[in-house]
Formats: structure tokens, sequence, C-alpha cells
């Protein structure tokens, strides 16, 4: 059979592990004189996607998910979640020991209110907090006369016994054949910027930033190929760049000596400090930096410019190089998912085809491709209720034969020229009418965003209700996010711009960002349908008045005609439906083998055939 190479299908730890580990951190807590600390999902870079040593969450709750936090006291403890990952939480975390809290409708600086007292002294590590995150915890404290300490070394060391050892991931070069643009050039963009903002120097906190504007890429973290580490680069003057010297071979030192001051992580601080004592102002990115390294500055005198990297924008709109390796990417991809889905849907009909070995085939059909470097994410197949479960991720205790019902796979791949993210839902023998249903409510979401024209400026949450009104009108809803956005061979999830109520930010060309609206039955079914799209010019309206924008859909794979309810559809939406199928398969077939192709005929025949 299939062997997955990138993806653990291991369990999380037990419940009894987990009160052992509680205790051991309330004992900690007392030695330090702490009646509570806050433990969130992240690293010293607020990294989606964290090092084995960094999983703290995960070894203290159970938690696996890629969001969330936990706020132990001595007497009660909660853990918080988003909409994605509640029903997961229940799953993986013993209730005994944390309330499973929603992030957003109670949000841990508003428990700690209702739950702290005047004689509590909170802890929490700077090095994985930001300042404006740390200011609202502080609020939350006061308002009851608790106080909030800061611990630092980390906590962790003295209660985890076997914690993993920090990552030493080789950093390689991005070549220009991939990247478009030399990383000499793009520091000389970056530096105009610095001074618009009227700081001295801005500290690169997150190291997808570091990734793109050196043209370096790293092996630290699973499915994203980053370098953990930090730069500092000035108005004038060469920058300087962080990272341990056991990951740079010869070449790639000789290469990056060319651009910046190369450096110990153990240098930054005293580097900061530097900064403060020279009075500088200093630019720091006020969604990754942490609360740390902001006190190393004003500590010694100098002063912060807090707001957003403008590398952050810069990454975000790709270059045309980028986006070409993003559509050659999307077809190699496109004709691995469909050798995929042509061998599932014989493999389903045995009735003993598990969730693994789904995940393995597919993990497997684009190693085939001979370019994959990792699968972008842990897949999500989710057969019936799993498939309910937002971030699901499956395991040897969780698989589950794929029987008849619904099938929802979510899974993406890192190639050097772009990274892909895609989700089908199957139909696995005959579904119901109302699955059907539901699923061309999300369907005609999905094409309302996918043909949508808008206004240069339009921003995410401008968009975000095209992609819900169908639901809307059945009193039916997603409680996730629209679309995120994309990068190029780095996170498959990346800001500043994203499909959502809270999506601020205004979509430019050349931003790549996800479709994928959705509909859950608890404990039923799931149904979500995800292709990558890229922000380009509109074609020509006679009369506009300003500028117009559209979308290109990037990914290429057939939707689920057995689940399509044809009389729901618009004749617009019939005719978007059988383009795409077509583009689908005139873009893919030549990549297929015979029985492959002929499969894909029939999935991408006209809505209204067979």
């Amino acid at each position: 059979m299939f062997e997955a190479r990138f993806q653990s299908f291991e369990d999380a730890p037990e419940g009894a592990a987990g009160a052992d580990r509680v205790k051991a951190l309330r004992t900690e807590l007392a030695r330090r004189g702490l009646t509570g600390f806050i433990v969130p999902r992240t690293d010293r870079h607020q990294n989606e996607y964290v090092p084995a040593a960094d999983e703290r969450l995960a070894w203290l709750t159970g938690f696996t998910g890629s969001a969330g936090a936990a706020i132990v006291l001595m007497d009660r403890a909660a853990l918080f979640v988003d909409g994605r990952y509640t029903l997961q939480a229940r799953q993986q975390v013993d209730e005994s020991l944390f309330a499973i809290e929603h992030l957003a409708d109670n949000p841990p600086p508003q428990w700690l209110e209702k739950n702290l007292t005047a004689a509590d002294r909170l802890g929490y590590d700077p090095w994985l907090h930001t300042v404006e995150s740390v200011e609202r915890l502080a609020k939350a404290c006061a308002a009851n006369g608790a106080t909030l300490s800061a611990v630092d070394p980390d906590l962790f060391d003295a209660i985890w016994p076997d914690r993993p050892s920090p990552p030493l991931g080789p950093i390689t070069l991005h070549d220009i054949a991939f990247a478009g643009e030399a990383a000499a050039t793009k520091l000389a963009r970056i530096r105009p910027e610095i001074g618009r903002l009227k700081a001295d120097a801005l500290v690169v906190s997150d190291p997808h930033c570091v990734a793109w504007a050196f043209n370096i890429r790293g092996a630290d973290v699973p499915h994203t190929p980053l370098p953990l580490a930090f730069a500092i680069i000035p108005r004038e003057g060469r920058p300087a760049l962080y990272v341990d010297g056991r990951k740079l071979a010869n070449e790639v030192r000789h290469q990056l000596e060319t651009l910046a001051d190369l450096r110990e992580p153990a240098s930054l601080p005293g580097d900061l400090a530097a900064l403060g004592e020279a009075k500088k102002t200093v630019r720091i990115d006020q969604a990754t930096a942490s609360d740390a390294l902001a006190r190393l500055v004003t500590s010694h005198g100098g002063k912060l410019s807090r707001g957003g990297d403008p590398i952050v924008l810069m990454k975000a709109v790709k270059n045309s190089v980028e986006i070409e390796g993003a559509r050659a990417a999307h077809r190699r991809d496109g004709a691995a998912v469909v050798r995929f889905l042509a061998w599932f849907e014989g493999a389903a009909a045995s009735g003993q085809l598990t969730e693994i070995e789904a995940v393995e085939a597919l993990e497997s059909f684009r190693r085939d491709t001979g370019k994959l470097k990792d699968v972008s994410f842990p897949t999500i197949a989710g057969a019936g209720p799993n498939g309910a479960i937002v971030h699901y991720r499956v395991t040897r205790k969780t698989n589950r034969v794929i029987g008849p019902g619904l099938f929802l796979v979510d899974s993406g791949a890192q190639y050097q020229d772009g990274t892909t993210d895609i989700t089908r839902t199957l139909a696995v023998g005959a579904a119901s009418a109302e699955m059907r249903e539901r699923f061309t409510r999300v369907l005609k979401g999905h094409i309302a965003i996918a043909r949508a024209t808008f206004p240069e400026g339009t921003t995410g949450a401008q968009l975000d209700p095209f992609a819900r009104q169908f639901l809307w009108q059945a009193g039916l809803d997603f409680d996730h996010g629209t679309g995120h956005g994309v990068g190029s061979y780095l996170s498959v999830h990346e800001g500043p711009a994203r499909l959502s109520k809270l999506g601020t930010v205004a979509l430019k060309r050349g931003m790549i960002l996800s479709n994928e609206p959705g509909y859950y039955k608890t404990d039923q079914y799931g149904i979500r349908i995800e292709s990558l799209v890229l922000v380009i010019e509109a074609a020509a309206v006679a009369g506009a008045e300003k500028p117009l924008n559209a979308f290109e859909t990037l990914t290429l794979a057939p939707i689920d005609r057995a689940l399509v309810q044809p009389d729901l559809l618009t004749t617009e939406e019939r005719q978007w439906l059988d383009a795409y199928h077509a583009r689908v398969r005139a873009s893919l077939s030549p990549l297929l083998d015979p029985p492959t192709r002929a499969w894909l005929e029939a999935a991408t025949a006209p809505i209204g055939a067979g």
C-alpha cells in the first residue's frame, strides 16, 4: 500500500498524562510564587506551525490544533480555541481538567476578568506574547487587582523532562528562478519603507519575512520551509541576520555575507539594547514581535514604532515569476489530485478504505511528481462525522473506514515554484437530498467569489458575504473565514489579506488567496469546496469609472458533479462550472495516463449531462 512520508498519525497524549502535566505546572507555579500561567500555542515568532520543542500547548493539554491558548490557575483551567477547533478540542482534551472556551466569544482577557482575584499573580513568557496581547492581559489583571508577571527563562524547561531540542534545519538559497527578484533588490526596496515609517531600523520578527527578504528557505518547522531567524534592517547600512551558524553550509554563508552581517541569535538582545541606548526609533511588527523584543529596546532608552512590517505586504504581492510558478505548481498538483480522485472512486467502493490510507495515497501521487518538497499542512481527510471537524487530523485512534456518505479531503503541497491548497468533498455511494442541496449552496458561494468583479481597494470583508449569502438564505453558515492568503513556497496561511469578516486589508493584484466556503453538520458530515485564486485585472467593463479587479482560479481539479443539484444553479453558475471543468480537462489531460484521462473526461462533463 502507499506510505506517507511527511505526515504523522500518532495520537494525542492520553488524559492521564495531561493530569500529571497540569499538576507539574501548578507545582512549579507555586515554587515561583505564581498562582496562574497562560500557555499560548506559538513560538517566539508567532508561527502557525512550530517545532516540536515549542509544542507546549499540545504537551500540556493534548490539543493539537494550530491555534489556541490555555490558562491554568490553581483551582481551574481553560482551553481557548476558535470555531475551527471546538469539536476537535472536545475529542482531544480532558474536560475535567480544562473547560473548553470559544476564543472569540470568551477570549482569555475576558475570562481572566471573571476568574482572577486581587491575590493572584499570573505568569507569562514575554517571548511568546506580542506587545498588544500583553497589554490586554495586563488590563484584565488590573481589573481585579491581580498582577501580571513576566517569566524568563522558559518555565517549561523545568517541567518537560523529555523536551525535544531546538531545530537545526539547514538553510538553502531560494534561487532567483523561483523568487523572481534578487535579495539585494528586495532590501533596497525595504529601506525607503523604513524611512517612510520614520524609523531608524526594522526588526524582522516573522521568519516568513526573513525568508522572503533574503531569498532563503529552511527546515525548522513542519510543512513550511522556514528558517527560524530574526533580522534587523537599518534605514542605512548593512542588515544583520540572526541565525544559528550550524544551519549554514559554506556556500550559503558566503552568499548571505554579501548581503548582511551574520550573527548568532544570542547576539540579538544586546544589539536591540544598543539601538535603545543610541536613542533609535525601532519599528516592530505588532503581529509577530514579542513583548521581550520591545522591552529590550524601550528599557534601554529607545523608541518603538509599532505597526505592520512593510515586508508582509510586499511578500503578499507576487511578481510575474512567482505567478507563473504558481500556475505551473497547480497544473502539476492538479494532475496528482486527479490521479488520486480516480483511484479513490474505485478504492472507496470496496467499503474497506480508511482515512489514513486515503492520506497516504494522496501524498504518494504528489511524490510521484518528483517535485514535492513537503505537504503544506497535515491533510484533513474526514469521513462522515469527522468531516464536520473543520481542521480534523486523522490519527490511528480516530481513523475511520470511509463508508457511504461524504468524504472531505483538504490537502496541499509545497513545491519550489509554488504552494497549493485544495479541498474537495466527495460522494461515497448515493448522497442524501439534504447533502446535495447544502453542497450546492456552498458551490454557489464558491462560484460567487470566483466570478466576482470588484473595485481596486476592496477588502476581504466586503467580499466575504458573497460566499455566505446562499447558506444564509437557508438559515445556515460556517464558522471560519472564506479565504486566507497563500505564500510562494512559504506558508499556506499568509497575511495580510484574507476573505473574512475580519479582512480589512485591500486586495491587490498579484495576491493569492483561498476561496473555501463550507457547511458542517455536527456529528454527521462536512462540506467544503476550496480552490486558490489570484487577484488579477478584470476584463474591461464599459463605462467603468475606476480600476476593477477579478479572480483567476489557479486550482485545477473537478468538483464532484454527483453532489450538485442542477436546478439550484442559475444559467450563469452552470456556465461557470462547465467552463471551469473544460479548463481543468484541457490543462490536465496531457499530463495523465489514458485510464485517468478517461476518468477525467467523465468527471468534467457538462453539468446537464450524464
